[in-house]
C-alpha cells in the first residue's frame, strides 16, 4: 500500500529517547519511505519530571530534519505533534501551545502509565474534551484497563476518545499475548489508529508497514485503508472521525 501515515513515532533527532542523531532519523524516514510511509507526524515526548525538553528546541530539531526531508525526499510530508503523558491539571498546558498536540490541531496523543485506572483515564479523555481537544490515547494495547475488560474501549469511544495501538504489537513482536490481544481489538473495530511508535533502527524500529499489510490480508484492504490512510487525514484536517 502507498501512502501510508505514520501518526505515532520518535524520529525527531536528539529530543527524547528516539533517534538520538540526524544520521538515525533520516536512516529511519528512508526505510520507511521505501515501504511506502510517505506522511508522518513525529510525536516526541512530553512528561513531568521525564521529558521535559524546551518545546523551542523540539521545534528547532524538527525544522533541521525537514530541511534534510525537503532535500532528499520532497515528497515526504512532516508534521509536528506529541505524546504527551497525562498529569492532572494538562489541559491548560496543552491549549497554551499547539505543540503539544498533532500538526497544530485540536488532536492530542495521550500516554497513560501501564496500571492507571480505568476511572483515571476516562477522566481525563474527559477532561481533555470539555476543553476541546480530540483525545487518542496512545498504544492502548498496553493498558490493563484495557486488556483487563475489552469494552471499556467502548466507554472511552462515548466519552470522544480514540484509541491507537502499536504496529509491532499487533504483528506479535511484543509476544503472541499482545497480538492475540490485538487480534480481538481489530476483529471488534475497535482500533482507530495505527502508529510504529518507532525509536531507532535496532530494537524499536519500525514495523507499520509488515503491520499494514498484516491487516489487509487479515481484515481486508478497506479497514487497512480506513486505519493507514483516511483516519489519519481527519487529524491534519482538524476533523472529527
Amino acid at each position: 500500500m502507498q501512502h501510508i501515515w505514520d501518526m505515532h513515532c520518535h524520529i525527531v533527532p536528539g529530543v527524547d529517547d528516539g533517534a538520538h542523531t540526524m544520521d538515525t532519523s533520516l536512516e529511519i524516514l528512508r526505510d520507511g519511505y521505501k515501504k511506502g510511509i510517505d506522511h508522518i507526524i513525529l510525536t516526541p515526548h512530553y512528561r513531568l519530571g521525564m521529558f521535559e525538553t524546551p518545546r523551542d528546541t523540539v521545534e528547532q530539531q524538527y525544522k533541521l530534519l525537514a530541511e534534510r526531508v525537503a532535500a532528499e525526499l520532497p515528497d515526504l510530508k512532516l508534521f509536528l505533534g506529541c505524546e504527551f503523558h497525562v498529569f492532572t491539571d494538562m489541559t491548560d498546558t496543552i491549549n497554551g501551545d499547539p505543540r503539544y498536540r498533532l500538526a497544530g490541531t485540536q488532536y492530542v496523543l495521550l500516554e497513560f502509565s501501564e496500571d492507571h485506572p480505568a476511572k483515571f483515564i476516562e477522566e481525563r479523555c474527559r477532561s481533555a474534551r470539555n476543553a476541546g481537544l480530540l483525545p487518542i490515547i496512545a498504544h492502548g494495547e498496553r493498558y490493563d484497563a484495557i486488556r483487563k475488560h475489552i469494552e471499556f474501549v467502548d466507554e472511552l469511544h462515548e466519552a470522544g476518545a480514540y484509541l491507537q495501538i502499536n504496529a509491532n504489537s499487533i504483528i506479535g513482536e511484543d509476544g503472541w499475548s499482545m497480538k492475540h490481544f490485538c487480534g480481538k481489538l481489530l476483529k471488534s473495530e475497535r482500533v482507530d489508529f495505527v502508529g510504529s511508535d518507532v525509536h531507532n533502527m535496532k530494537d524499536r524500529r519500525s514495523h507499520l508497514a509488515e503491520a499494514c499489510e498484516y491487516i489487509s490480508s487479515h481484515y481486508g484492504t478497506e479497514a487497512a485503508q480506513t486505519l493507514f490512510v483516511r483516519n489519519p487525514e481527519h487529524i491534519t484536517a482538524n476533523e472529527e472521525l
